[in-house]
């Protein structure tokens, strides 16, 4: 009777990462491929996408609210909903939906964008201790990256002015390449020295600020998952580590964790015109996303 159990668990949970697989693998052709490039250079489409989400979320039950600034005379927005809980403390959950110049970003970051639609999705209903907010960044890629036109840097700006209480931010960002193969896998040093060459993992990175909060998700995923993980704090200084809106977040102190394939130093196709939905591998960011609902879980409600 057990045996039979767990078989008839499996099948669901199989079915499940299946039909998640599909869902993920719509939203990045639509990003990337039906609506392509966007940034401030193909503006009509960085529009569409923001849409697009709005629209993801809409119709998951959720309000949306768009924080509009102007950059170079067009008026962009960072889009914000939220799953109210019985604290004011926040959970935030986040993701940029640009593109960088030249790329239909299909990994970078329709991926992160992705995942972050299913994660809204699986939490519509939940009844958080903590409230569960999910924003969409615009122009993270560069030339705004670490400027005050960065729209996260705007984001966190905006939430500490009105007295926003975040107690952890979860960034996903590049999150859907993986590869078996031995040395498929690179490293800033000295990190290689300490982690496999196989690039089969997802990455959690903090700063050394945010250990402690990077202890709580790599344990609540670990304890919800199988896939393999890699985690590290470490100084924001080594290339990569600070590489995403988390940075913003850091700026002011507030723990923030990256979830990420690890971009340039695995993904070939990084940045590249290359990036397109065929690269995802849709049934392993099924299962990340997966355990990432757990990690958001443990983070609503802590113990």
């Amino acid at each position: 009777m057990t045996q039979a159990i767990n078989q008839t668990s499996d099948t669901a949970q199989a079915e499940e990462i299946a039909s998640l697989a599909v869902r993920l693998r719509a939203h990045v052709e639509t990003l990337a491929d039906s609506i392509g490039e966007r940034n401030l250079v193909h503006f009509s489409a960085l529009t569409e996408a923001a849409d697009y989400i709005e629209q993801i979320w809409r119709n998951q039950g959720y309000s949306v609210t768009r924080h509009e600034h102007e950059i170079r005379s067009k008026k962009v927005a960072n889009l914000e909903t939220t799953r109210e809980g019985r604290s004011p403390e926040i959970v935030i959950v986040g993701a940029h939906y640009d593109s960088v110049f030249g790329s239909p970003g299909a990994n970078d970051n329709g991926s992160g964008v992705a995942a972050m639609l299913e994660l809204s999705g699986y939490l519509a209903k939940e009844q958080p201790q903590r409230t569960i907010r999910f924003v969409a960044f615009v122009n993270e890629e560069p030339p705004f990256f670490k400027t005050e036109a960065m729209g996260s840097r705007r984001y966190v700006t905006m939430a500490r002015a009105r007295g926003d209480v975040i107690r952890a931010m979860l960034c996903l960002e590049t999150i859907g390449y993986y590869r078996d193969e031995p040395n498929s896998q690179r490293y800033p040093p000295p990190l290689g020295l300490f982690y496999p060459n196989t690039g089969n993992f997802i990455g959690f990175v903090s700063n050394l600020r945010s250990r402690a909060l990077l202890g709580q998700v790599a344990a609540a995923f670990r304890a919800a998952s199988d896939f393999p993980v890699e985690h590290v704090a470490t100084f924001g200084w080594i290339p990569g580590v600070d590489w995403s809106d988390h940075w913003s977040f850091w700026r002011e102190g507030i723990p923030a964790v990256m979830i990420t394939d690890t971009a340039p130093y695995r993904y070939p196709y990084y940045h590249t015109a290359e990036d397109k939905p065929d690269k995802v591998d849709y049934e392993r960011l099924a299962q990340v996303v997966r355990g990432l609902t757990a990690v958001v879980r443990a983070l609503a409600h802590p113990q």
